[in-house]
């Protein structure tokens, strides 16, 4: 997409506006629930104000969407709902979201705070009152219970014990701070108490101590929000709820900062142990994990990534873990989560070096679930850091057809550039085709990003062949876009131009007349370039005469100085 249709402060107030104004919350609700589900796709951003798009249904069904971000009401989708409906709010999330604009401030400006900023002046009824009287200025939403001294002294000693305490007791601990936290709604307000009365108990820690102690608070209440509706038989495998998905976001974002943080583990080699629980701890909820929540998979994925993989010297934890891994399969039964597991299994055989078992779990995970992008260049960028290129190539043929599922452009790019590195470093004659056979097969998705290669590689003859055969019009294009292909092969432009010439014309307006002139003029310019006058001139006369009826096209051909 192209930045200069990035929207300006002054234009996302108003575009967030104008949302709340003609969407309803149910259907702002389920059409993130759609975005989230990755169903929404962009294809094409004509101007600022026009985007096209699609969300994916039931049954391999698609439905196509027109938004027009200056009239809404002028937008249009091909389901049956006559106006208004999620799978827009779907498509414009997609949008927001490319160009780095908070969904959640989409979705609902009230609740965009996140965990982490400080509490606003409550004004609201207290949830947890039953008598509906207001709370005073500095009390939080949630309600909560004075700690008496006899549970502080408990809560302290405990504390002091806590190095020495396994990883399942810490749960425990914290189970005792937040028991004076509301048990209101799964929130962010919740999220924000009952992390704050935790890390108000947290004693004198060791660096590697304090990190684990921060980690574990966050996966106890990402537990405490999603484990609940996990369970419950209503919510299994559905939308889990907009506040508790923020909440549940919010907490997983500063999971995973705390995770990409190098571990000081060789300061203090004696609390490895802590680590492995944490892995035991991420793994039993991971594998009993909803299909749509991947919440405890993330952090079991960026545990192994940057915890333990960097800091390990042999193979031995990798193999007890697949042991473990493998056994669970008896163990759960029925209550298994297979995308998950495969997944796991998977990232410890890459670990491994034995890539035949790591692709072939990843493509039986794919033919039953989604695996999220973002597990295919987990793989991807270890070997593109380490220089195995060969080994990246094989990786990079493989994965390309696991992405078709659900492309999207970011991707697809990141993709281009990793096959761009394996090029440069590759001796083999065939890395170049390989990139080129595997952005057509993820054609259209791959569309822009193949246009952009094929002029990046001076590809102008497949350029203009693609161009040509897809039907698209000159005028789509930028100026600078075409200026290479114009300065190294301007004869390729010229059935691109007359074929867009003879379109305007069919349409038979002055708006059309008007685009059909202004591409006469670039005809005129390549053919002088060309060094044929001659053959424009007689092009430029016959061209007229055979259109000498149309009185309009001849006024504009005359202002446009083309003919006297």
């Amino acid at each position: 997409m192209n930045l200069k249709y990035m929207l300006d402060e002054t234009e996302w107030q108003i575009l967030v506006q104008k949302v709340g104004e003609s969407f309803n919350d149910l259907t702002i609700k389920r059409g993130f629930e759609q975005y989230k589900q990755e169903r929404a796709h962009l294809i094409k951003i004509s101007n600022p104000e026009h985007i096209k798009g699609f969300v994916e249904g039931n049954d391999e069904e698609r439905y196509q969407v027109t938004l027009n971000l200056d009239t809404l009401s002028d937008s249009h989708c091909t389901c049956p709902v006559p106006s208004y409906c999620k799978h827009m709010i779907a498509v414009l999330l997609a949008y927001v979201s490319q160009y780095g604009r908070s969904v959640h401030a989409m979705v609902n400006a009230n609740s965009a705070a996140t965990f982490k900023q400080p509490d606003k002046p409550a004004h609201l009824t207290n949830p947890a009152r039953s008598s509906g009287q207001q709370t005073s200025s500095s009390e939080p939403q949630n309600r909560v219970r004075k700690t008496n001294t006899a549970e502080q002294l408990q809560l302290q000693e405990l504390a002091n014990k806590l190095p020495s305490m396994p990883i399942q007791d810490w749960h425990a601990f914290f189970k005792l701070c937040t028991s004076s936290v509301g048990s209101g709604s799964p929130n962010v307000q919740y999220a924000k108490e009952a992390l704050a009365s935790i890390y108000n108990q947290q004693p004198e820690l060791s660096p590697v101590l304090d990190q684990l102690y921060k980690l574990h608070a966050l996966l106890f209440v990402l537990d405490k929000l999603v484990r609940p509706l996990q369970n419950s038989e209503m919510h299994r495998n559905i939308f889990i709820g907009y506040h508790t998905q923020v909440a549940a976001d919010d907490v997983q974002e500063e999971i995973i900062r705390i995770l990409t943080e190098p571990l000081m583990i060789r300061d203090e080699p004696e609390l490895w142990s802590r680590v492995s629980e944490t892995s035991d701890y991420l793994r039993s909820r991971m594998l009993v994990e909803s299909s749509n929540l991947r919440y405890f998979s993330v952090a079991y994925d960026s545990l192994w990534l940057h915890w333990i993989h960097p800091n390990l010297k042999d193979k031995s934890m990798y193999e007890e873990e697949l042991e473990q891994l493998l056994s669970a399969e008896d163990e759960l039964k029925t209550s298994l989560a297979k995308l998950p597991w495969w997944l796991a299994q998977s990232q410890i055989h890459f670990f491994l070096d034995q890539d035949q078992p790591a692709l072939e779990l990843l493509q039986q995970a794919n033919q039953k679930g989604i695996i999220p992008p973002e597990r295919f260049f987990l793989f991807l960028q270890i070997l593109s850091s380490k220089g195995q290129w060969s080994r990246l190539q094989d990786w990079l043929l493989a994965i390309g057809p696991m992405m078709l599922s659900r492309p999207r452009e970011q991707h697809i790019q990141e993709y281009v550039n990793l096959w761009e590195q394996v090029i440069q470093h590759s001796s083999s004659s065939d890395s170049e085709q390989h990139l080129w056979n595997s952005l057509i097969h993820m054609l259209p998705f791959s569309r822009k990003i193949y246009e952009e290669t094929l002029l990046a590689h001076s590809k102008w003859q497949q350029w203009m062949d693609y161009q040509l055969s897809s039907g698209t019009e000159p005028l789509d294009f930028r100026v600078s876009v075409l200026k290479p292909i114009e300065k190294n092969a301007p004869e390729l432009l010229l059935p691109f131009y007359h074929q867009g010439v003879e379109r305007y014309i069919l349409l038979k307006n002055r708006d059309s007349y008007k685009a059909a002139v202004k591409l006469l003029k670039r005809l005129s310019k390549l053919y002088l370039k060309m060094k044929q006058e001659t053959r424009w001139e007689q092009f430029i006369t016959t061209f007229a005469n055979r259109h000498s009826r149309l009185r309009a096209l001849q006024e504009e051909l005359r202002k446009g100085k083309l003919i006297p």
